[in-house]
This record gives structure tokens, sequence and C-alpha cells, in this order.
């Protein structure tokens, strides 16, 4: 866990944990990655840690704290820290247009 923007308070949380590979979770990691605002609120997140309505638990991404998912393309872990980071740059961007 660490601040991304002090002024606005939000800060970013990294979970993985190994689990055996599955068809559900082929890449054997189990994984959360989120932004949240200064009341611990989560603003962003991309996770495989549940199910989307009836689709079985896979990648996915949450574009905003209502947001209930969306399924995500998990190429590559390097992609997914990019589109992640892309995402926290547009939202303390938007928050500090406002």
């Amino acid at each position: 866990v660490f601040f991304v923007d002090e002024s606005l308070g939000y800060w970013v949380k990294f979970v993985a944990n190994p689990v055996p590979v599955t068809q559900e979770m082929p890449h054997g990691v189990s994984y959360s990655i989120t932004l949240h605002n200064r009341r611990g609120a989560r603003i962003l997140g991309f996770d495989n840690a549940h199910r989307i309505g009836k689709q079985p638990k896979l990648d996915h991404w949450h574009k905003t704290a209502a947001d209930t998912g969306r399924a995500y393309p998990l190429e590559s872990a390097e992609q997914l820290l990019a589109d992640f980071w892309r995402e926290v740059d547009r939202i303390v961007k938007e928050s500090h247009d406002e």
C-alpha cells in the first residue's frame, strides 16, 4: 500500500497470492490492484477475485466504485500494470481538473 497523490489522499493497494492453476485462473495467481480515496473507498480496481454476474471468475476491471466490473483481457503482468497506472493517471488528472 502506498500513496499516489497525497494532496487528494489517493492510495493504491496491490494484493497477489499464488493459487492452483485452473481453467478460471490459468496464471496461477489471484490478484487485486486497487486505487482508493482518502476515506478508503475503492475508486478503481483490476482483479480476478470474483465472478461478474453469471460469468465464471475472470480477469476484469472496475472503472468506478459503482461499476460491477467488465472483462479485462489479461495479456501479461506488464500490460496489466501499464493499464492500471494509465487509469490511475486519468483519475488523478480529472480530480485535479475539477
